[in-house]
């Protein structure tokens, strides 16, 4: 018998939610998630982890409840560690107790994970504080999504002196209101309506609570969203943090192989964008290619890395082989920032750094030190550009160690349409990109390439761009910024 996990992961922002949860979502061998889920969080799943979409939304019901129940019950019975993901928390709304209920009914071990639920999540990051002393000392959380259904009492709503939140509310926001207003509410009391919440198109509209209906209208306001009466919307001026980021509304689309974009996207998410992750590539180590070549490390005049991934492949391999590095004598060389941050980090500084981050700048500066009888050996992808090959054999004795490939592999179904800018850090992303999604989401968007070398692979398929003056992550973050209008 397996074991179910029901996981509130938050509302819509990835970055809420909790370390339980991610440890939890690493066990699951399936996995069956909410339409309100943000996928960047599938990244996070087994490779071999089976998933299914469950999301439900007005008038299209991909699974109902009563079969989402049901799935639960068979994969877990067939001895499975399952998830169920769902935006906000399990239980508030989110009819998480009537998974746990069936589960218990069918003797299955489940543990329910709390999220933070968008009641609070959405406000704090639309400017509006849920509480606040002095002006509200109590909020209270209402589902709108079948408000027309429920019987409530309308006239103790109205009275309320606290924050009202309606949850899910857009569509009976007419029935909502006007029950409000028939019960006694007053028409001038602020009201705030919040679509897409925590998301990079979150958007808040203000009104008084008789006027939020036709506001809603003119402004074309669209669900996901929530409802929020009470006087604390009138600090949202003042505490609105969110919306103040330079990239907030900017979605960028992140194409590095998995596990390479961490860094990326944490600065991005810090300026405010939102970050759509492709995973279409993946590294493969090819440590058998060193380890045929162990014994010519400690005659080699020279050692160059062209990446960070060769880096850590390499020194990873020789701590695996409990290899002594004191045997290497070779002046150390690289290109970029990253690649020298790593070698720095594995207690080796190398010598030689170009100042452009390109195969001919670091030719460039080994030409007039290498002679005829040195060694000189490249551990590196078996993908990478001929050109540093080519140039030093004619210079010099030389290895070239293919330690890493690159394979290519289809990301899960990613919706494109919607986002401002593609970034690409090296000619296999963009082939790898093209093949996978074609090249026509690029067409009439905002491309960013690392350097020229990514740049002329992009030019070569008909796609316009823009070079990063650094080539580094952080130079294609100034060069958003730039083309934002900031002057960084």
């Amino acid at each position: 018998m397996g074991k179910v996990y029901l996981i509130g992961v938050g509302p819509y922002d990835e970055g809420l939610i909790t370390l339980k949860a991610l440890k939890a979502l690493e066990k699951c061998h399936v996995v069956l998630y909410d339409r309100l889920v943000n996928e960047n969080l599938l990244n996070f799943l087994r490779e071999d982890c089976k998933i299914f979409f469950c999301g439900k939304e007005s008038g299209c019901h991909y699974k109902t409840q009563e079969e989402i129940n049901d799935m639960l019950v068979k994969f877990a019975k067939e001895g499975y560690t399952v998830g169920r993901i769902k935006g906000g928390d399990p239980y508030v709304f989110g009819r998480g107790g009537e998974e746990a209920l069936r589960l218990k009914e069918e003797n299955i071990e489940f543990e329910v994970i709390p999220g933070i639920t968008s009641a609070i999540a959405v406000l704090n990051y639309a400017g509006i504080p849920v509480t606040h002393r002095g002006i509200s000392q109590s909020f209270h959380v209402f589902t709108g999504n079948s408000a027309k259904a429920l019987t409530y009492d309308w006239r103790v709503i109205a009275k309320l002196n606290g924050t009202i939140i309606f949850l899910m509310g857009l569509e009976n926001i007419e029935f909502i209101v006007e029950n409000l207003l028939k019960n006694g509410i007053e028409p001038t009391r602020e009201c705030a309506v919040i679509s897409k919440g925590t998301s990079a198109r979150q958007r808040v509209i203000v009104s008084r609570v008789s006027d939020i209906v036709e506001k809603v209208k003119s402004e074309k306001i669209y669900s996901p969203a929530l409802i929020v009466i009470g006087e604390v919307i009138n600090l949202r001026e003042k505490l609105n943090w969110f919306e103040s980021k330079p990239l907030f509304g900017k979605r960028v689309c992140i194409t590095r192989p998995k596990g390479q974009s961490l860094e990326f996207k944490e600065k991005l998410l810090e300026l405010g964008a939102e970050v759509v992750e492709t995973y279409i590539l993946k590294i493969k180590p090819l440590e058998e290619n060193l380890i045929k070549n162990l014994d010519d490390l400690h005659r080699a005049d020279y050692l160059l890395f062209t990446s960070a991934n060769a880096v850590n492949i390499f020194f990873d391999c020789l701590i695996k082989l409990r290899y002594d590095i004191r045997k290497i004598k070779a002046v150390f060389g690289c290109i970029g920032e990253k690649t020298e941050k790593e070698l720095v980090q594995r207690g080796i500084v190398p010598e030689i750094v170009p100042e452009q981050f390109v195969a001919e700048a670091l030719y460039d500066k080994l030409i007039g030190r290498i002679k005829q009888n040195d060694l000189v050996i490249i551990p590196r992808s078996k993908n990478a550009r001929p050109f540093l090959k080519e140039a030093l054999e004619k210079k010099c004795n030389l290895i070239e160690i293919p330690i890493y490939e690159v394979e290519e592999f289809f990301s899960q179904d990613i919706l494109l349409e919607d986002i401002d800018y593609f970034t690409f850090t090296s000619p296999s992303t963009v082939k790898a990109f093209i093949k996978n999604f074609g090249k026509d989401c690029l067409m009439s968007k905002k491309v960013v390439a690392i350097g020229p070398i990514t740049s002329n692979e992009l030019l070569r398929n008909g796609i316009s761009n823009c070079v990063a003056q650094k080539y580094t992550i952080d130079g294609i973050i100034e060069k958003i910024l730039k083309l934002e209008g900031y002057d960084v």
